[in-house]
C-alpha cells in the first residue's frame, strides 16, 4: 500500500500558519508528501523547505485571486496538489495547513487504509474535527463548527476539491465513506490577535471584494476572541509536533465556559443538540456506508 499526502500553502509567515506542524504530523503515514505552494509575500517557500524530510515534493503555483466566488481558489489549489500524487498512490492524505494529527491516531488511520484499499467501494475516510480556538485550551462546541470531514480519499483523479476545500466530491456526488475513530486537531483560530485579525481579512479577501472587506470586517489592530458563541475547556494532549509552538505563545485568552452567547434559532438547536445528541439539519458532504 502506498500513500501520498498533499496539501497548499501560501504566506504562511505571514499569517501565522503551522504548516511545517500539518505536514509533519502526517509524514509517518506517507511514502510522499506533496506541497503545492502558492506565491507568496513571505519566506513561505524556504519554510517548507526547512522540513527535514526527502518525502517533501513542491509544486510552484500563482493563484487566480479572481475566483472569489465560494472561495473557489482553496478547491483550485488543492486539486493542484491533488494531481501532482504519485499515480501508483492507493490513497492520498489531505491535509491544510492550520490542521495536525495527534500522533495517537496514526496506527487508526493505517489500520483503516489498510483494511479498505481493495474494497474499491469506500472513496473516503471521515474524521473527527476539535476545533480550537482562542487559545490552546479552548473548543468550540457550537453548531457553527463542523464534527465531520473526509481527509484521506482514493487516488482517483475524477474526485475534485468541493466548494472552498472543506471537502471531496466525485463527478460531483458525494463521496462513499468509512468513518474512523480519528480526529483532526484545527487551530486556525489559534494565533496571537495581531496575526488573527490580519488572516479574517485575508480568508475574507478570498470570498469577496475589497467593499465587502471594508463593509463587514472591523478595522481593528487585534482580533477580538471574546465574541463567541459557546465554548469549553480542552482536556486532552496536543499533538507532539505542535507543543513548541505552545510553548511559544504570547497571548492570553480566558473565557467563561459557563456563558452561552446564543440567541433565536441557534439557542433552539443547541438545546435540542444538548438533550438529544443529535445535530439538527447538519451539513454532511459524505455517504457514510
Amino acid at each position: 500500500m502506498k500513500v501520498s499526502g498533499f496539501t497548499f500553502v501560501r504566506n504562511a509567515v505571514k499569517f501565522d500558519y503551522p504548516v511545517v506542524e500539518a505536514i509533519t504530523s502526517i509524514l509517518p503515514l506517507c511514502d510522499e508528501v506533496v506541497v503545492c505552494v502558492g506565491n507568496s509575500d513571505d519566506d513561505t517557500l524556504a519554510l517548507v523547505e526547512s522540513i527535514a524530510s526527502d518525502k517533501i515534493k513542491i509544486v510552484h503555483s500563482v493563484w487566480d485571486d479572481s475566483l472569489r466566488e465560494g472561495g473557489k481558489v482553496l478547491a483550485v489549489e488543492t486539486d493542484k496538489a491533488f494531481d501532482a500524487v504519485a499515480a501508483d498512490s492507493d490513497w492520498a492524505f489531505y491535509i491544510q495547513a492550520d490542521e495536525v494529527v495527534h500522533e495517537k491516531y496514526l496506527p487508526i488511520i493505517r489500520q483503516a487504509m489498510e483494511q479498505y484499499a481493495a474494497d474499491k467501494r469506500v472513496e473516503g475516510l471521515l474524521f473527527n474535527y476539535t476545533h480550537f480556538y482562542g487559545s490552546y485550551d479552548y473548543v468550540g462546541v457550537s453548531r457553527w463548527w463542523y464534527r465531520h470531514e473526509i481527509r484521506v480519499i482514493r487516488n482517483d483523479k475524477s474526485i475534485r476539491s468541493y466548494r472552498d476545500a472543506q471537502g471531496f466530491r466525485k463527478n460531483n456526488k458525494k463521496l462513499n465513506v468509512k468513518a474512523i475513530d480519528a480526529s483532526i486537531y484545527h487551530y486556525g483560530w489559534v494565533k496571537p490577535p495581531k496575526f488573527m485579525q490580519d488572516k479574517v481579512r485575508n480568508f475574507h479577501s478570498l470570498y469577496h471584494d475589497e467593499a465587502w472587506l471594508d463593509k463587514h470586517v472591523a478595522k481593528a489592530e487585534e482580533f477580538d476572541y471574546s465574541n463567541i458563541d459557546v465554548l469549553a475547556r480542552f482536556s486532552g494532549t496536543h499533538p507532539k509536533v505542535i507543543r513548541e509552538r505552545i510553548e511559544r505563545k504570547n497571548w492570553v485568552f480566558e473565557h467563561d465556559i459557563s456563558k452561552k452567547n446564543l440567541k433565536g434559532k441557534r439557542k433552539i438547536l443547541y438545546s435540542i443538540e444538548k438533550l438529544t445528541g443529535k445535530r439538527l439539519f447538519e451539513y454532511k458532504n459524505y455517504k457514510i456506508i
